[in-house]
């Protein structure tokens, strides 16, 4: 499913769509997600402290990405055609 708008722009039709960048996020945060418990919990011994530090930021940092990632999708810097 390629994405594009009225305006007809060539990026959105050669361009990635929003659901592969939603993918992307969601599976990242799912390894960064798990990083983040396993490190919290060797730091605090608390398994409870470690779980609700991970379970905050896996939803702050899937935002993040997801629009880090749209934006970097629109720099031409680096791409080929």
């Amino acid at each position: 499913m390629l994405l594009y708008n009225n305006k007809n722009n060539d990026h959105y039709k050669k361009g990635v769509t929003k659901r592969r960048s939603m993918v992307k996020a969601i599976t990242w945060r799912t390894i960064g997600t798990l990083d983040t418990i396993i490190i919290s919990y060797f730091l605090t011994g608390q398994i409870k402290i470690a779980i609700s530090i991970g379970s905050i930021e896996v939803f702050t940092k899937m935002i993040l990405y997801f629009f880090h990632e749209r934006i970097w999708n629109l720099i031409k810097w680096g791409k080929r055609d």
